[in-house]
């Protein structure tokens, strides 16, 4: 589970925005909430906002973190940490990137901060037993470890350099179990979503429907309950050579030797729908591509407890199978921890009587400085329970919405 992340002096965050999936006081749907350590943990979480206002920046900190950690092991000598901050920050300044999250069940407590392209500080800590412990804290190339893990961590001192972090280094060349454990979190069960991954996306799904039949009939259950008439899917892959007159010019001809050597996966994919099928990739609608495309990720990661964090989910989608997607993670029971984070520009869900004022999010851009402001509709004042947030997201009432000055007898002459 992602329970807080933070950040500072990305792109357009210039002051530290704070996100969390801790639920408030209120008792709405507390039966959709996930119990974790004696605190009620929101499944899923809603951000909104004007366009140009953030939230795919707020996106982009997650995906930028989770990436540096898998990552910057990988760094050359000499090669700084791409990171953007915000344009009106000097060149020098800092920023800052802290998350606390749940794997295997502990509470672990991460976070950096970067200056000048390269690592300033870091951290990791804990809380095996119900008691905060270290594991390491960094400053430049120097850091600690605690107690329990003296060391364990030595052979890292060769490897650390400024421009990788420590994590990403202890999970590579040692083998301590809670660095493991902190390092698959990021690899694994934070996934990030972005439209442009949705071929990569597509070619899992196929591939998950053609080998797994347990796979495949959830997706046709699911798609049969949106009343869209699908009887089967049938995906064929087939492997054949790549033809020599596909190849690029400029290839020298050993390397063309190389590739004419092996094998391609020639994937068909056609929906059944009784009385005839289509081609799934040719003739079905962008709608109805992505929706094949994402069911499978999001069964995988409602089965195993992953967190999806998606930038733009309705993109492609109508209204009413975005609602569906958003019930299959609220309605999740028993001890399933998975969780759904997401920017949208469909108000119509505030009126669909599913969230709650904690799971729903802002960006608002100030207009002084062009920096991100991020705050949840539980921190506003005056707004029941009760109200239709739709309707009152669109008259301007929680902000985040852009301010229409448009003269169009100017925009027209």
């Amino acid at each position: 589970m992602l329970l807080e992340f933070s950040c500072s002096n990305h792109k357009s965050i210039r002051d530290k925005v704070l996100f969390s999936t801790l639920a408030g006081k209120d008792n709405t749907f507390d039966e959709k909430t996930i119990e974790f350590a004696g605190n009620r943990i929101l499944r899923s979480s809603v951000i909104y906002g004007a366009n140009g206002s953030g939230k795919s920046n707020f996106i982009d900190a997650i995906s930028f973190v989770k990436n540096l950690v898998i990552n910057s092991i990988n760094h050359q000598v000499g090669q700084g940490i791409r990171q953007i901050p915000h344009k009106m920050e000097p060149a020098d300044s800092i920023s800052q990137y802290e998350i606390q999250f749940v794997t295997n069940g502990i509470r672990y407590m991460y976070g950096f901060s970067l200056q000048n392209m390269l690592v300033l500080e870091e951290y990791l800590y804990y809380v095996p037993n119900g008691r905060q412990a270290r594991i390491f804290d960094r400053k430049g190339e120097d850091f600690e470890v605690g107690s329990k893990f003296k060391g364990k961590l030595t052979v890292i001192k060769d490897i650390l350099k400024p421009n990788k972090l420590l994590l990403s280094c202890a999970a590579n060349f040692s083998s301590v179990d809670e660095i493991e454990q902190a390092y698959r979190f990021f690899a694994e069960e934070l996934v990030v979503y972005y439209p442009s991954n949705q071929e990569n996306w597509m070619n899992y799904s196929l591939y998950q429907m053609h080998a797994n039949p347990h796979i495949r009939s959830s997706v046709i259950h699911f798609m049969q309950g949106l009343g869209m008439g699908i009887k089967d899917i049938k995906v064929k892959i087939d492997q054949k050579k790549i033809d020599a007159s596909q190849l690029p010019p400029f290839l020298s001809e050993d390397f063309k030797n190389v590739l004419l050597q092996q094998n391609l996966d020639a994937i068909t994919a056609k929906v059944d729908y009784g009385n005839f099928s289509t081609d799934l990739m040719h003739e079905e609608s962008v709608g109805v591509r992505k929706l094949f495309g994402l069911l499978c990720p999001l069964i995988d990661i409602m089965s195993h407890n992953k967190v999806l964090v998606c930038d733009e989910l309705e993109s492609g989608l109508h209204e009413a199978i975005l609602y569906e997607l958003i019930k299959l993670f609220m309605n999740l029971t028993g001890k399933s921890s998975s969780q759904l984070i997401f920017t949208t520009h469909e108000t119509g869900l505030l009126n669909l009587d599913i969230f709650r004022r904690d799971q729903i999010w802002f960006t608002e851009l100030k207009t002084e400085d062009r920096t991100t402001d991020l705050y949840s509709m539980a921190e506003l004042k005056n707004v029941r329970k009760n109200e239709k947030y739709g309707k009152g997201y669109i008259a301007g009432r929680y902000g985040a919405i852009p301010m229409l000055n448009v003269d169009f007898a100017k925009v027209l002459s």
